[in-house]
């Protein structure tokens, strides 16, 4: 295992930071839909920036189409079978009184997805590694909303709501500095194939999940724009820095 500098764990952990502030914001009060509608569209740009700008060119430059190809097809499968036991998971709690142990095994899932993604995007380069982490943050700032308000409406207590998050924000930061630890010095086939992998978990999250709950929220012509804002911030960064 390649060695981790204590700057890098930090960056790696910010969406596990975020998990714990959106379940301690989400278990104390509740964001007006407007305004996580308005949150959730940049989200949505700043990823889709981020696999345009990072995650794809360096598919395409690695010189292994299968790999990539292959890559894209198990994650497009993986996403829609998460989906599918997500829903399954969901519907067997929905008519129980008890804590929705279902939705938080599924959402326990996509932290050890998520994870993998910023693992492999730090082994191929400090800057591509940057720019997942900080898309992933977005994003798991508002699972952990989701979270917070899930067993809120369960009848779950403050602290069972931190405590939960906390444990998906640890699985969150293992697989991450576990993946990054044992991919560092991976063959660039198996880091294509898992790049290509993260582009589809992350495409799947822009438009079926963050586009989604933007939408059913409540839109205006500001929140739209938001989602070209947040795509225009990473990629004006980019050509800046080039």
């Amino acid at each position: 295992m390649t060695p981790i500098s204590g700057q890098l764990v930090s960056v790696m952990l910010l969406p596990s930071a975020a998990v714990i502030a959106a379940g301690l914001l989400g278990a104390l009060t509740t964001l007006p839909r407007l305004w996580r509608s308005a949150v959730q569209h940049f989200a949505a740009g700043v990823v889709f920036a981020a696999i345009a700008t990072e995650i794809v060119p360096d598919v395409l430059h690695a010189g292994t189409p299968r790999a990539a190809i292959l890559g894209f097809a198990v994650g497009v499968a993986a996403m829609f079978a998460m989906r599918w036991l997500s829903e399954r998971l969901e519907a067997r709690d929905r008519n129980r009184s008890t804590l929705p142990l279902g939705f938080l095994a599924a959402v326990s899932i996509d932290c050890l997805v998520d994870g993998v993604v910023i693992g492999t995007g730090f082994s191929v380069g400090a800057r591509q590694g940057l720019l997942v982490s900080a898309a992933l943050a977005l994003e798991m700032f508002f699972l952990g909303l989701a979270v917070a308000s899930t067993l809120r409406s369960a009848g779950a207590s403050i602290v069972r709501v931190l405590l939960a998050c906390a444990g998906l924000a640890a699985i969150l930061g293992v697989s991450s500095t576990l993946g990054f630890a044992v991919l560092a010095d991976a063959p660039r086939s198996l880091l294509t194939i898992l790049l290509s992998f993260g582009s589809a978990a992350l495409l799947y999250l822009v438009t079926e999940e963050l586009l989604v709950r933007a939408h059913e929220g409540g839109e205006t012509r500001m929140t739209t724009s938001l989602f070209f804002f947040g795509f225009l911030a990473v990629f004006t960064t980019e050509l800046l820095s080039t």
